[in-house]
């Protein structure tokens, strides 16, 4: 079948690197992608650094991948050769689980992702279920509809799964690789969006993604300031600080939510009276199926709302993931394979 460029990781902690390998054939029910892009997600870490039970290395990474059909295995219907798809977190669903006899399939027992249960993104070719894929619009790059296959479908599943209405007050907590993602999908929604981050400098940005007001963490007292608007109906928290998320928590407005997608590693402090008082809540939301991604990808190729990327060719994979892990990446950072 000829040779292909693939990034792996050889074992756990390794440093990604640059092999060839044959190009793989699709077997029943699955597809070949001849990949575009594919975005550096944080989560990529449960590969490389082994964290995820289980995986079978080598592998290679990646888990927002935009790219082309380029062969069809057996038994696949609705999608055809040269079709533009992409691949997010949810790569697949067993079927016989109880939540996917239930037909929630991203909460499946044996959820398969790309990048962790088989071959990802980092590659010029990767193989996927058909379930797993989601059409890209015409009016998005490869390049920006990556990153809305795991930040993008994230931020807007929670956001339109929260119960907020329009005109409601909706604070997005973070403005990072979700949080950018997140006001302005919120913007866009129709809720009055508020942005919370640390420091004055993240203002200006806060306003260019859209935001109506802006409240930095380090300066005021966020709950008090939510409250001054008569409490958030929603507040999504996209940071990975479990301190940040709790300060929150007394903003909230009656029955307001506390939608939790970061991964936050420290525990979220909750007092009991105040939530049982407005009857408030704190719940988590995970991405989403691929419908979701497709959905994801329509709103933001209907309203304007577009990640913030550095690009690196796919070679430079190591440098691009390191950068990503910095922290100092404006906003994303996506593998460009031509």
């Amino acid at each position: 079948m000829g040779k292909m460029r693939a990034v792996q990781v050889e074992n756990p902690k390794g440093p990604l690197r640059l092999v060839e390998r044959e190009i793989p054939a699709p077997d029943a029910g699955k597809v070949r992608l001849r990949v575009q892009s594919c975005g550096i997600c944080h989560s990529d870490t449960l590969c490389k650094e082994g964290l995820w039970p289980g995986i079978v290395y080598p592998r290679v990474p990646g888990h927002e991948v935009a790219g082309v059909i380029d062969a069809l295995g057996s038994g696949v219907v609705g999608w055809k050769e040269g079709e533009r798809v992409g691949v997010g977190w949810f790569g697949g669903h067993c079927g016989f689980c109880e939540s996917c006899r239930r037909g929630d399939f991203i909460l499946c027992s044996n959820i398969q992702i790309p990048g962790i249960s088989y071959d990802g993104g980092y590659a010029d070719y990767m193989i996927a279920p058909a379930s797993a894929l989601a059409h890209i619009p015409e009016g998005l790059s490869f390049e920006e509809a990556s990153p809305l296959m795991c930040a993008g479908i994230t931020t807007f599943n929670a956001l339109r799964n929260s119960g907020a209405r329009a005109g409601d007050v909706v604070a997005i907590l973070g403005l990072g690789g979700l949080g950018h993602l997140g006001v302005q999908f919120a913007v866009k929604m129709g809720f009055r969006t508020i942005a919370i981050a640390r420091g004055k400098d993240k203002a200006d940005l806060a306003r260019k993604l859209g935001a109506h007001q802006y409240i930095d963490s380090q300066a005021q007292d966020v709950a008090q300031e939510l409250m001054k608007l008569g409490g958030a109906k929603v507040v999504l928290a996209t940071v990975t600080a479990g301190k940040a998320m709790s300060a929150t928590i007394n903003g909230l407005s009656a029955d307001g939510k506390l939608v939790v997608v970061g991964a936050a590693q420290e525990a979220l402090e909750v007092f009991p009276i105040p939530l049982l008082m407005l009857r408030r809540s704190v719940l988590g939301w995970p991405s989403g199926t691929s419908i979701d991604s497709q959905d994801t990808m329509s709103f933001s190729d209907m309203t304007g709302v577009r990640s913030m990327n550095e690009i690196y060719p796919l070679d430079r994979a190591e440098e691009a993931y390191e950068r990503m892990m910095s922290g100092k990446a404006r906003f994303r950072v996506v593998l460009k394979m031509v």
